[in-house]
C-alpha cells in the first residue's frame, strides 16, 4: 500500500504533532504534505520523515502567522498531487481535508475538528484577533467564503475517521456524515505516580478558549495554590490577572511536566475539548481530573472515579467543584488505569487493521 500524511501545519508541537508523529512510526516511508513546516518548532520530530510543503512555506511571516492566510490556504492544499498513492490520510482540523485526489486514490479524513472558527464561533474567533476594528469587519464576507469552501471540500472524503463521540456528532451536524471513532494516542508509558503535593495544575498553550482566566480567579479567591505550564499569546494578560498562589511557569521541559504532574493535587480543565490528551496525561500520572462537563472530557474522566465536573464555565463554578474535591476518595491505580485504555500502542493496533484492508 502506497500511503501518504496530510497535515494543516507543522508550526507548533501539540496533540495533533504527536498523533502524525505516531502514524508515521507505523509508516516511516509515507510523506507528510504540509502547507507549512518548522523543524525547530515541532522540535525535530519530523527530522527524519519525508516533508512536503505548499507554496506558503516561502510567503513572509506564514510560518508563525499562518492565521494571516486563510484565503490562501484552500488554494495551496489543492496544489499538492497524490496521483501515486492508494491511500491518503489527512488529518485535519481546518484545510487538509480539502485535498483533491483521483478515482484510484482513497482519501480518509481523520478528523480533531471541523473548524470552530467557521462553523461553532466565527463572531467570536474575529472579535479575537489582533487587527483593527475595520478589519475585523472586513473579514466576515471571506469567512463565509472559506465556509463555503469547507462545505465543499468536506464531500471530497471517502471515509471519514474522528477523533472522538463529540467530534463525531459535528461532522455529522455540519458535513451530514458518519465516522469511525478512533481516539488519540497518549504516550503513558511517560509518566509516573508520585506523591501529591500541595498545588493544582494546568497545562497547555495560553489562548482564550481555555479559559486559564476562569481557573485563575477562581484560585485568587480561593488562596490555593495553582501551577501553570506552557505558553501562548495569553500569558502577559494572565500573569497581570493572577494573585500571589498562582504560578506561570512558561514552557516546561518534559522531564519537568511529568514531575509536575506527578505531584499534583489534581489537573484542572475548564475548557471544551473535542478530545483532549491532558488528563489523560495527568491519569496516567495516577492524578484526577476537575473538569467542565463538556466536549471530550466526558468521555475521559469517570465522575466519582478518575475526576469530577463543574456546569458552568465560570470561576465561581470552578471553585464550588474544588472545594468539594476530596483527594482521598480517588485511587491512583484507577486513574491510571483509566489512562492505559488510550494508550499509544491500542492506537497503533486499531489503526493498523483498520488500513489493512487496503491493498
Amino acid at each position: 500500500m502506497r500511503i501518504a500524511f496530510v497535515h494543516e501545519y507543522l508550526n507548533q508541537f501539540g496533540g495533533a504533532e504527536r498523533m502524525l508523529a505516531s502514524l508515521s512510526e507505523l509508516y516511516p516511508d509515507a510523506p507528510i504534505y504540509t502547507l507549512l513546516y518548522d523543524e525547530a518548532a515541532t522540535k525535530g520530530l519530523f527530522r527524519d520523515r519525508t516533508v512536503r510543503t505548499s507554496f506558503l512555506q516561502s510567503v513572509p511571516f506564514a510560518k508563525t502567522r499562518h492565521q494571516w492566510y486563510p484565503l490562501l490556504m484552500p488554494l495551496a492544499m489543492e496544489q499538492f498531487d497524490f496521483s501515486q498513492f492508494d491511500v491518503v490520510l489527512s488529518i485535519s482540523a481546518s484545510f487538509a481535508k480539502g485535498i483533491i485526489t483521483g478515482p484510484g486514490t482513497k482519501h480518509i479524513c481523520y478528523c480533531l475538528t471541523p473548524p470552530r472558527f467557521l462553523w461553532d464561533n466565527s463572531q467570536q474567533f474575529v472579535e479575537e484577533f489582533g487587527f483593527p476594528r475595520v478589519i475585523k469587519k472586513a473579514m466576515l464576507p471571506f469567512l463565509s467564503y472559506v465556509r463555503v469552501w469547507d462545505h465543499h471540500a468536506a464531500r471530497r472524503v471517502d471515509e471519514w475517521w474522528s477523533i472522538s463521540d463529540f467530534v463525531s456528532s459535528r461532522i455529522e451536524k455540519y458535513y451530514r456524515q458518519p465516522s469511525r471513532l478512533f481516539h488519540p494516542p497518549v504516550e503513558t508509558e511517560k509518566f509516573r505516580i508520585g506523591e501529591p503535593k500541595d498545588y493544582f495544575l494546568m497545562v497547555g498553550r495560553l489562548v482564550s478558549y481555555k479559559k486559564f482566566d476562569i481557573a485563575i480567579r477562581a484560585f485568587n479567591r480561593l488562596g490555593l495554590t495553582l501551577i501553570i505550564a506552557g505558553t501562548g499569546p495569553e500569558r502577559s494578560a494572565l500573569q497581570e490577572l493572577a494573585g500571589p498562589t498562582v504560578q506561570l511557569l512558561g514552557q516546561v521541559s518534559d522531564e519537568r511536566l511529568i514531575e509536575l504532574y506527578a505531584g499534583a493535587r489534581a489537573l484542572i480543565f475548564p475548557q471544551e475539548e473535542d478530545f483532549g490528551i491532558v488528563p489523560l496525561e495527568a491519569m496516567a500520572s495516577g492524578r484526577p481530573v476537575i473538569a467542565y462537563a463538556a466536549g471530550g472530557a466526558l468521555e475521559t474522566v469517570v465522575a466519582g472515579k478518575t475526576g469530577i465536573f463543574f456546569s458552568e464555565q465560570i470561576p465561581e463554578s470552578l471553585e464550588t467543584a474544588v472545594r468539594e474535591f476530596d483527594q482521598a476518595t480517588f485511587d491512583p491505580a484507577a486513574c491510571r488505569a483509566q489512562a492505559e485504555q488510550f494508550d499509544v500502542s491500542i492506537f497503533k493496533k486499531n489503526i493498523q487493521q483498520a488500513l489493512e484492508i487496503y491493498p
